[in-house]
């Protein structure tokens, strides 16, 4: 894990972090880490996130999906914690204390006794709990069934997004990536930057099916795209953000790593006027309730 945030650049809409960014510039940092289903030690690295986060004066920290536990074998009801819970509490304190928002990938309790939730946290800069986002696809692809151990989240919930500076965030989470419409409804909700905390799986093309997804994602809705990728035993890493013009700003390794970039709403105001795609649709998306 490297000691400190290292900036990088962030073609289209960001830049390496400077000393006294522009109004309704956002500062973000992303913890590309490992997670395991030692509760306490991924709380541990919530810590050293956060202190990683506060040096640079980020106002804004991404963690994986699964951040709160994972097993590269499932995932499911005894890895669960209810909102309240020892992480959830942590990390509200920790944005708290630093004034950070967090957004982090948990895993909740089930409403039926046998699975679990997959869920996004987001936490605004004062500590409180702005959204959750039950993860609506579940990876239910590639030899896996995560629905035999975790239940989805309705189709229909209202979309979950954040402001922070001139931009408004919105979340979703690794296989959610291969479903445009929900990309879309998010950018319908107003959202400019889209998050995707991922444990995306390691296999033949799954690399490049990452990348090329985030890639279509940020084009075709002239948004900023920020995968962040779960590093370790049978995941990518690969973390990547890609500008609204397609551009990649930046992309990681495998290794475990923080990086630290500034995302402005300018550019992103100017590539949309170049190209009103969004304008210029002639369909909306409507979610089926189930």
């Amino acid at each position: 894990m490297t000691d400190a945030a290292e900036p990088s650049p962030a073609s289209g809409t960001g830049s390496a972090p400077e000393p006294g960014a522009g109004a309704g510039v956002v500062r973000v940092t992303v913890a590309q880490v490992a997670v395991s289903d030692d509760h306490g030690a991924n709380r541990q690295t919530v810590l050293d996130a956060f202190k990683v986060a506060a040096r640079v004066g980020s106002n804004l920290l991404v963690l994986p999906e699964y951040a709160s536990a994972y097993d590269s074998h499932g995932v499911g009801p005894e890895h669960a914690e209810p909102l309240d819970g020892p992480f959830v509490t942590l990390l509200r304190a920790r944005a708290r204390k630093h004034g950070i928002a967090a957004i982090a990938g948990v895993t909740l309790p089930g409403t039926d006794g046998v699975r679990a939730v997959n869920a996004l946290v987001v936490v605004d800069g004062s500590g409180e709990l702005a959204g959750v986002y039950r993860k609506v696809h579940l990876y239910d692809a590639f030899g896996y069934r995560e629905s035999e151990r975790l239940e989805p989240g309705p189709a229909d919930a209202e979309p979950v997004t954040l402001q922070l500076g001139g931009l408004t965030f919105g979340v979703l989470t690794c296989y959610d990536l291969r479903f445009p419409e929900s990309a879309r409804r998010l950018v319908d909700a107003g959202a400019d930057v889209l998050v995707y905390p991922a444990a995306w799986v390691a296999g033949p093309l799954k690399a490049d099916h990452w990348r090329t997804l985030l890639q279509a994602r940020a084009i075709e809705n002239t948004a900023v795209v920020i995968g962040v990728g779960m590093t370790g035993e049978s995941v990518i890493g690969r973390t990547l953000l890609v500008g609204p013009d397609g551009v990649v700003g930046l992309e990681m390794g495998e290794e475990e790593a923080y990086r630290t970039v500034d995302l402005d709403p300018v550019p992103l105001a100017a590539v949309r006027k170049t190209n009103p795609s969004l304008a210029n649709r002639r369909y909306t998306v409507v979610p089926t309730g189930a």
